[in-house]
């Protein structure tokens, strides 16, 4: 049970420099479904210098379940989150950023969920704004999740609810001395390995984590190589204590080494780094691979980032570039084959396909398998090989809630279709076909008031791309029967137009 007048929820906040950004985050607090008596906020203001701290007394002195802690600057977020821990009293501690924000009823939510399956851990679906969130965590509910059966590896962010006994019984603190990236990736994944119980919340959209767009909350400069894969070690360390060697080992380091290291490595975000800073990277993530991996960890990549992989074990940077020019090309590209409305019900079938500078992405033909085609030489068809990849090919229709950024995976079925190459009989491309019927009484559990676009989201051989489909789907209320806009009429009444004018 728990104690008479012990708040069921505590938001812990770190706050510096925030200026307009926190009010979307502050709005949210106060329109929360979970009554203002039943849970608390600590703003933990890290000696800001813009007025925040004086914006977060008001709030405070207007709120009484909001309380504001100042310190002295610390430079990063782990020392005000630990404060806050220290101040909460509630059963639950929710961490949350400055210039993020939450759904109305995202604390009811995720507190029930907790105490209905009795979670020391429970992850709220997530929308992204900016930036990425895992996608394939919140494909479904899950309520007995473990790093063997849910892909939990992937939401390493402290943005979730933790029993506060739990972060007590465990000493799950974040490291404190001067600026440690990735500071929540050790607590994150000492968590998982210590819980009883984690669940994945995904029926509703609970937390918004957003990019500023000034770029200037404190996680968001460059970072520093050497300190980075400090921290990455450090993570590295967790699990390898509390794992045998082997394929789930390798598949947990497998997290690391795609995310911190490949990832950098590869596209735009290759072309857009200084040439230095690039070469860094490169040699801190080549030492890691050498001396911290398995030989699975990098076997178990789709075939693009295991040749990246390759490469940087090999300090073969000039041909980084190469491949991340190719791959900067990248793109998804969707169109519409069928649109038949039929009530509530709006039936889409579409295809797609995976271009690089409009020229389909290929396979090449090596007896059995298919080996991707790269404008890089010198990498085994082992490294290429995408035999299991073609095989696993998907296509997902996602729709989207302009308003919040809300994503639902819509049921299709999908096939892939080989389609041959002009003049070369032994290299193909994908074509994608889906076809989803979507029913605007049962979407995002009949919540569909506003306006719904579409997403193709291509899946294959390493790249997961989107492609926006001309439709927009607008409902007055929820339940109701879409106006359905297909913009591909509108460009056409465009084209046309323009035509017109110019023959004039």
């Amino acid at each position: 049970m728990v104690e008479v007048g012990v708040p069921k929820v505590s938001v812990v906040v770190p706050a510096y420099n925030c200026g307009p950004h926190i009010e979307k985050l502050v709005a949210s607090l106060l329109k929360q479904s979970l009554p203002a008596d039943e849970f608390e906020a600590i703003f933990v203001d890290d000696g800001s210098t813009d007025g925040t701290g004086a914006r977060l007394d008001r709030l405070a002195a207007k709120h009484p379940h909001i309380q504001v802690v100042h310190i002295e600057n610390s430079g990063w977020p782990s020392r005000p989150r630990n404060v806050g821990i220290e101040r909460a009293r509630g059963e639950y501690v929710f961490f949350a950023d400055d210039d993020d924000w939450f759904a109305d009823q995202a604390l009811e939510r995720l507190y029930d969920c907790a105490k209905k399956y009795d979670a020391d851990l429970v992850i709220g679906k997530m929308a992204g704004h900016g930036r990425g969130v895992p996608r394939e965590l919140f494909r479904k509910n899950r309520f007995d999740a473990t790093l063997e059966n849910a892909p939990l590896i992937d939401s390493l962010t402290c943005h979730k609810l933790f029993r506060r006994a739990f972060l007590d019984e465990h000493k799950l603190r974040f490291p404190e001395g001067g600026k440690r990236r990735l500071e929540d990736h050790s607590l994150v994944v000492r968590a998982y390995f210590a819980s009883r119980r984690t669940c994945v919340l995904s029926d509703y959209t609970c937390y918004h984590h957003t990019q500023r767009p000034d770029a200037k909350n404190v996680t968001a400069a460059r970072l520093e190589p050497a300190s980075y894969f400090a921290s990455v070690r450090d993570a590295l360390d967790v699990v390898t204590a509390h794992t045998e060697p082997g394929p789930l080992r390798d598949r947990l380091h497998r997290r690391w080494l795609r995310n911190e290291m490949i990832n950098r490595l590869r596209g735009k975000r290759l072309l857009d780094a200084p040439e230095d800073w690039v070469e860094q990277v490169a040699v801190e993530a080549q030492k890691i691979i050498q001396e911290r991996f398995a030989p699975g960890v990098a076997a178990g990549l789709p075939p693009l980032q295991r040749a990246v992989a390759y490469l940087v074990e090999r300090g073969r940077i000039a041909d980084l570039r190469r491949l991340a020019t190719w791959e900067s090309g990248i793109a998804g590209h969707a169109r519409i084959d069928a649109l038949e409305p039929d009530g509530h019900s709006v039936t889409v079938s579409v295809a797609a396909e995976l271009r690089s500078a409009d020229q389909p992405i290929g396979f090449r033909s090596d007896g059995e398998r298919d080996v991707l085609v790269l404008p890089v030489d010198e990498v085994p068809s082992d490294v290429l090989d995408s035999t299991a990849q073609v095989r696993k090919a998907r296509l997902d229709v996602v729709a989207r809630r302009r308003e919040t950024g809300d994503e639902i995976f819509l049921p299709v079925k999908f096939q892939v279709e080989r389609v041959a190459e002009p003049g070369g009989a032994d290299t193909v491309h994908l074509v994608h076909r889906a076809t989803t019927t979507i029913d605007f009484q049962a979407l995002n559990g009949g919540r569909t008031r506003g306006s719904w676009f579409l997403k193709a989201r291509i899946t294959n051989a390493g790249w997961t791309e989107d492609a926006r489909l001309p439709l927009l789907f607008i409902c007055p209320a929820d339940g109701a029967t879409p106006r359905i806009r297909d913009e591909r009429k509108v460009w056409n009444w465009l084209r046309s137009a323009v035509g017109r004018r110019v023959r004039r």
